[in-house]
């Protein structure tokens, strides 16, 4: 039954990648990268790996497909026919596809007991991990402490991805030139009353979910990433209901971009920590009396730091892409228009 699952999962990822290639209409495209995500993490759940799923859903299937939809509003919906392009597309595709083939020849057998990773990687962690960390999750063991400087690593590339963003949208351009529109002025408020209702009902557990996954990723599935990402999406929805205004009056512009800052401070701090106490850099040992205690208090520090990383550039990506369509001239997007509407619109 496993195997069968296993094959049915396989074969939809392998349908929905074609059909993403294949598919020249740019919406349907993101739609089916959202369906691709939900597949993805449902095959991480039948392997087990339940912190990696609940990480694809969270992204590949929540936030990531609104931000190409956010794209499309931008750039339009179809794609250009180019037959030269993607010709060398194919072939570059199909040269790293058979060199991956090729790498996986020299792999140990999946699930061989005689691998690498269970001969000396996984015994270290499972049968240390919870005496020298003092954890449950043995996942936030090795992203949060063995691997610490790494994770810190990673946290930075998402920061410096925002300020890409933001230097791609907003860099060429003079927000004190643009003129809103009408619509604009207004708060760009959803006009449905069921949305406006059903969001406020929904806000408010999606922040205590997020607050959850935060601080219970000691002893379960979750952690700064995923909390950080769920966060957002509390603050995306009530901007898509009731305004891009409305939001940044709880949230500015200015405020999530100090914070999404914070969070790296914070994360480097811990570290410098341990600098200052004659420890190694991101030793958690320093900040408690004894090493186990010590190792909770950091990974609950570095772990919330990297929630407001991922939160602050989530939300700044939103506002970067509403702020670009307003300049262009188009109210800033709601539920009740879609993004087919306004890319139609633009198109035209």
């Amino acid at each position: 039954m496993e195997l069968l699952l296993n094959i049915s999962l396989l074969a939809l990822l392998l349908t929905t990648a074609v059909a993403i290639a294949w598919t020249r209409d740019l919406f349907a495209a993101a739609m089916l990268a959202g369906i691709y995500g939900l597949l993805s993490a449902s095959f991480f759940m039948a392997m087990g790996a339940v912190d990696v799923a609940f990480t694809e859903a969270a992204v590949g299937a929540g936030i990531a497909p609104l931000l190409i939809l956010l794209t499309l509003a931008l750039c339009g919906r179809r794609q250009r026919s180019d037959k030269t392009r993607a010709v060398l597309a194919l072939i570059l595709v199909a040269a790293v596809g058979t060199l991956l083939l090729a790498a996986t020849l020299d792999m140990p057998a999946f699930g061989a007991a005689d691998a690498p990773a269970h001969g000396h990687v996984a015994p270290r962690y499972i049968g240390e991990s919870m005496a020298e960390i003092g954890i449950p999750n043995i996942v936030t063991s090795v992203l949060a402490s063995y691997r610490a400087f790494d994770t810190l690593g990673e946290v930075v590339v998402i920061f410096t991805a925002g300020l890409g963003v933001l230097a791609l949208l907003l860099g060429g351009s003079d927000s004190r030139s643009a003129v809103p529109s009408p619509a604009l002025q207004s708060g760009g408020q959803s006009r449905d009353l069921v949305l406006r209702v059903v969001a406020k009902i929904l806000i408010a557990p999606i922040m205590l979910f997020a607050l959850y996954v935060q601080f219970h990723g000691e002893y379960g599935p979750g952690g700064g990433f995923q909390a950080g990402v769920i966060f957002a999406v509390g603050f995306i929805l009530y901007g898509l209901v009731f305004g891009l205004d409305a939001v940044q009056r709880v949230a500015g512009n200015g405020l999530v971009q100090l914070l999404a800052a914070v969070g790296v401070m914070i994360y480097g701090a811990v570290g410098l920590l341990g600098l200052a106490t004659g420890k190694n850099f991101l030793d958690y040992s320093a900040l408690a009396g004894d090493p186990v205690s010590g190792q909770h208090v950091g990974i609950i520090a570095i772990e919330l730091g990297v929630g407001i990383t991922v939160a602050a550039v989530m939300i700044l990506i939103f506002y970067a892409f509403s702020a670009q369509l307003r300049r262009d001239g188009q109210p800033a997007m709601q539920v009740e228009e879609t993004i087919d509407e306004m890319i139609e619109r633009r198109v035209g």
